[in-house]
C-alpha cells in the first residue's frame, strides 16, 4: 500500500517560493511579539481569517485557446502607470519588522515600479523616505507616494503635517516632501480589541521613535493604545482628558473631506469603506478614491470579509472614482480576484512587513516577484492579457459551484 502520510511542506530560507513561505521565515526571525503584533487582529481573530478564506470560496473560470504569449500587468492610477495593479498598503514602525524598514520598502516600491503609502506611523520620517524614494529613482520616474494619516482633534497639528507631505506648498516654513494623495483612515475612530497587543505590548525601543511625531514616544505605548487597554469607563475617560486632542479624533463626520479639499492639492483617499451607502457618499462628498478595507481585521471583528463587501461597493460607485481593496492578499490569484470583483487596484500590507523580515530591501522585492509571477500566470491560465480585461472573467463562488 502506498505511503498516504502527508508532509507539511519544507521552506527554503534562501529561496521562498511563495508569500507564505517568505512569512515562515519571518515568523522565525522576528521576536514572537512583534510578528504577532503585525499578524494578529481583534477580539478572537475572526477578521482576520476571514479575510483569507473568503478567496478560497471564489473560483476562476479559465478561457481556453486565446492567445497568451503576451500578457501585461500594468495599470493606471490616478494617471500613472504602475507595473502591476498592486501597491503598499501603510503599516505602523516598520523598522521593527527588520532591515532599514520604511527606507527599505520605500526603495523597493520604486524599483519595481510600484505606489507606496506611507503610514504616519512610520520610524523613518516622511522627508527622509521620500528623499530615499527619489534617490532609488536615480533621475527616472518620480516616485507616486502616498501619505496615510491619523485625524486628532489638534487642527494646527493636522494641518502642519499634511503640509510636510504636500505635493506643493508656498509655506516657507515646510518644504513639501512630494507625496501624491493623503490616506485618510476613517475606520479607527479608536482602536479594536487587540487583545495581543494588550497582553504583551509593542513599544519601540529607545533607539527608535516614531519619527513624524514630535514627542518622545519610545519605551511606553501610544496614548492611542493606553486608551484601548482601559479596564474601566473612569480610566477611559482620564486617558482622554490628559491626552489634550492628540488622540484619534472620534468626532470625524464627512465635513472632514471637504475640510482636508480645502487643505491639500494631494489626492483625498478615504481607508475604511464597507457599506456602499458610505461609498456613494464618499463620491458625493468628493473623495478622490476609496479604499475597501477592514484595517486587516484589527478593528470590529464581527464584519464582513473586504471580498464579500467589495463588489457591492463597486456596483456603488459605478466607476465614477477609482476603488482600492486589500485584507487578506496573499497570492497573484487574490489580486486577479479582487479585480474581477470591481477593485483598480490591490494593497498589500503584511506581505511586505514578511518580506521585511525575512531579508530587508531584497525580501520585499521577492515578495513582489513572487506576486507579479502568480498574477502574469494566472491571467494566461484564465485567458487574459491585460489587467482591464480582468474586469470580464467569469468567476464562481463555491455555495454555487457543482462540486
Amino acid at each position: 500500500m502506498a505511503d498516504q502520510t502527508h508532509h507539511a511542506p519544507t521552506t527554503n530560507s534562501d529561496d521562498p517560493l511563495t508569500v507564505a513561505e517568505v512569512e515562515a521565515v519571518a515568523r522565525t526571525r522576528l521576536p514572537s511579539h512583534v510578528y504577532n503584533y503585525y499578524a494578529g487582529g481583534s477580539d478572537g481573530q475572526h477578521a482576520v481569517r476571514r479575510n483569507r478564506d473568503a478567496f478560497a470560496s471564489v473560483n476562476i473560470v479559465p478561457r481556453v485557446l486565446r492567445d497568451v504569449k503576451e500578457v501585461s500587468t500594468e495599470t493606471e492610477i490616478f494617471g500613472r502607470t504602475s507595473a502591476l495593479p498592486i501597491a503598499f498598503a501603510p503599516s505602523a514602525m516598520q523598522r521593527l519588522a527588520g532591515g532599514e524598514g520604511e527606507i527599505d520598502t520605500a526603495r523597493a516600491a520604486v524599483k519595481a515600479g510600484l505606489s507606496l503609502t506611507l503610514s504616519s506611523q512610520s520610524t523613518v520620517s516622511l522627508e527622509d523616505v521620500m528623499e530615499a524614494a527619489k534617490a532609488a529613482a536615480d533621475g527616472g520616474v518620480e516616485p507616486n507616494f502616498w501619505f496615510q494619516i491619523y485625524l486628532t482633534a489638534d487642527w494646527e497639528w493636522n494641518t502642519q503635517l499634511i503640509a510636510r507631505a504636500e505635493e506643493e506648498t508656498a509655506d516657507l516654513v515646510f518644504a513639501a516632501a512630494g507625496y501624491k494623495a493623503l490616506v485618510l483612515t476613517v475606520d479607527t475612530p479608536v482602536l479594536g480589541n487587540r487583545l495581543g497587543e494588550r497582553k504583551s505590548p509593542v513599544v519601540l525601543p529607545r533607539h527608535l521613535k516614531l519619527a513624524n511625531y514630535p514627542a518622545d514616544n519610545r519605551g511606553k505605548p501610544s496614548l492611542n493604545r493606553q486608551l484601548m487597554d482601559a479596564r474601566t469607563a473612569a480610566q477611559a475617560r482620564k486617558i482622554t482628558s490628559d491626552a489634550r486632542g492628540t488622540l484619534h479624533d472620534p468626532s470625524l463626520d464627512w465635513h472632514v473631506v471637504a475640510r482636508l479639499k480645502s487643505l491639500t492639492s494631494m489626492k483625498v483617499i478615504l481607508k475604511g469603506v464597507m457599506a456602499p451607502e458610505d461609498a456613494r457618499l464618499a463620491v458625493e462628498k468628493g473623495a478622490d478614491a476609496i479604499v475597501v478595507s477592514n484595517h486587516g481585521g484589527r478593528q470590529l471583528d464581527d464584519i464582513p470579509s473586504t471580498l464579500e463587501v467589495l463588489p457591492a461597493v463597486a456596483e456603488a460607485v459605478a466607476g465614477r472614482i477609482p476603488v482600492i481593496f486589500d485584507g487578506g492578499v496573499r497570492q497573484g490569484s487574490h489580486v486577479f480576484k479582487a479585480i474581477a470583483l470591481g477593485a483598480d487596484l490591490v494593497l498589500v500590507g503584511r506581505p511586505v512587513l514578511w518580506g521585511l523580515g525575512y531579508k530587508g530591501q531584497e525580501g520585499v522585492e521577492a515578495v513582489v516577484h513572487i506576486l507579479e509571477r502568480e498574477l502574469s500566470r494566472t491571467m494566461a491560465l484564465a485567458g487574459v492579457t491585460t489587467v482591464a480585461d480582468i474586469a470580464n472573467a467569469t468567476l464562481v463562488h463555491r455555495a454555487n459551484a457543482r462540486l
